[in-house]
Parts: C-alpha cells; structure tokens; sequence
C-alpha cells in the first residue's frame, strides 16, 4: 500500500467497530463533517455536521443485530419497497452484511473526493431461495469537503440464464428534526402522489407545502430532482437531490403508529421525518449485463429569511 492512499485511509476513511462488535466505516472531511456507515445493511447510520450535530435520526431503541434492520440513518430498500411483492417489508438488502469493494469499476464523476467508502452486496444461496436472481449490488458512499452527503447505488444483472430480473427501490432516509409540526417539505406541490393509508389510492398534492400534523405514509411520483425539507426551529434547510429515482417517499408513523413500533420510542416520531428518494410506481427491469444507477445527495444549509416565512425558493431555484 503506497504512503498516499495510507494517509487517504488514516485522515479520511477509518474502520472500526461499531455497536454490537459490527464493523463500521468513518468518513472525516478536514472542516469536522462526518459519517458512518455500517457493513450490516450497507447504511449509513451517521452524518454530522462541521459542529458534530448528527443530521439523520436513528431510534434510540435500534437494534443492531440481525435479522433486525436497524431503525434510522439510511436503510437501502431492495430489490422490494414496501410490501408491495413476495418479499419481507422493503427486501433484504437492509438486513444483509455487505463487504468492502475493493475493485470497484471506475466512477465517471470521481470529483477528487477522499472520503468515501464502496461497499458491494451479492446474492447468497439463502438469498436465491427467495429472489431466484444473480446480480452485484455496488454502493458507493461519498462525504464531500463541505459535508454533503452522496450515496450512489449501482445495480446489475449478472445472471447467466438469460432471465431479466425487476425490483423497486429506496434510500429509506431518515432525517433529524426538531419538531416535525415545525417542519415544512418543499418541491412536491402539485405532484400525484399514492397514498399508503388509503390503499395506495392516487391523489394530487393541493397544498403548496407539506407540513404534518397526523401520520403521513405517501409515493410522490415524477418528482422534481430537488427537493427542500425545513427545519423551522432549527432554521435549517436540508436540500435531497437524487438521479435516476423519480419518486419520493414521504413518512411520518405519528404518535399511535409510533408506540406499536417496538424498535421506535412512543414520542420520537416528533424528531424524525422519512423522505425517501425511491424508485416505487414503475419497477427497473433489467436485462442480463445491464446495470441501473441511483444517486441521492443531501446537504443542509442555513434556512433563509423572507417576511418571517422560511423561503425555500433560493434553494429550490438555485444551481442544481
């Protein structure tokens, strides 16, 4: 191992143990930003800010020990979401231990960024009982130098049979907020959307926010690529941006759901809120060799000021 990628590994990318002796990767960039990310699942379970605030929520009550996911962070929802299929609720990529991709193909868009983790799943032989296809799930995680987070999936066929195989898809993201009836979505205005509490019903969003004050469990479909979640009490801005995922998962178990999740605390529910980039309405089918791509980047900036109202426009409107 040569000195530079020695110090690249000691400065910016650590593994260790986690909770439960799991193994874990640490990503450092040099402003204080960090995150960590757990072999079991592939999922990040960590993302602090430059102040060591954390910017996901994960339960205080998750377990990590399998067959358990672990509740909070950004569980991988594959190759099912939901439990819509023949499949566990959101598949088994969640629950799997993954390995460290020490080989894996070139990305085209290698900024130049040291820390990051790849990360690669393959079916087992229990596995192909259950989902009868052969495939190299590669995960790249990527905290950038101004502590943006990047997660990269890439997906590809590799049967020999000739079989195509299909699956939907989530980053089940789970973000920290203060209060979620001080919490606003924007960027999915005007948007149809499924509807999981009434039998995924269709519907089209009337307000011009999204803002909580009951249980919310609904598919945004041919959603924007950007989307902006406001932190009122905070006065943070957490921007999602995600490519190749058209829909957008948004939920909150509110307090009776809440109390019959036992890995959940009864009045969490107040300081999480799921917005998901996710491919749900129209499974990815693909052909043997052919390779699907998924990318979700999260950011939070400081919330802006207009009249006293939380203007989410220059996020929205700016630089993509």
């Amino acid at each position: 191992m040569s000195s530079g990628v020695r110090e690249r590994e000691r400065v910016f990318v650590e593994h260790c143990k986690g909770a439960n002796g799991l193994d874990k990767v640490v990503l450092r960039e040099v402003r204080g930003s960090s995150a960590e990310v757990y072999l079991y699942g592939g999922q990040v379970t960590s993302w602090r800010n430059e102040y060591g605030e954390d910017l996901l929520f994960v339960s205080s009550k998750a377990t990590y020990k399998s067959p358990k996911a672990i509740r909070g962070g950004i569980p991988i929802c594959f190759p099912q979401f939901g439990s819509h299929g023949s499949l566990e609720q959101h598949g088994f990529a969640r629950n799997r231990l993954w390995s460290i991709d020490h080989n894996p193909p070139p990305f085209p868009t290698n900024s130049g960024n040291k820390a990051f983790i790849d990360l690669i799943l393959k079916p087992s032989e229990e596995d192909a009982k259950i989902w009868p296809h052969r495939y190299e799930f590669r995960l790249r995680v990527t905290l950038g130098p101004g502590g943006d987070l990047m997660l990269t999936s890439r997906i590809r066929n590799t049967n020999t049979d000739g079989k195509s195989f299909t699956f939907t898809f989530a980053y089940h993201t789970y973000l920290a907020v203060t209060d979620i009836s001080e919490v606003r979505v924007e960027g999915l205005e005007t948007r149809d959307y499924l509807d999981n509490l009434k039998n995924r019903e269709r519907f089209t969003e009337q307000g011009d926010a999204i803002t909580f004050e009951s249980e919310v469990d609904k598919v945004y479909l041919s959603t924007p690529t950007k989307i902006a979640i406001l932190d009122h009490e905070r006065k943070r801005t957490f921007v999602l941006r995600k490519d190749g995922l058209p829909d957008a998962v948004v939920w909150n178990p509110w307090d009776k759901k809440a109390k019959a999740i036992t890995d959940l605390g009864d009045d969490e529910y107040k300081h999480m809120l799921c917005v998901q980039a996710a491919c749900v309405e129209k499974p990815i089918t693909l052909k043997p060799g052919e390779e699907w791509r998924g990318r979700q980047e999260l950011s939070a900036v400081p919330s802006s000021y207009c009249s006293g109202q939380l203007d989410p426009r220059k996020v929205l409107l700016g630089g993509s």
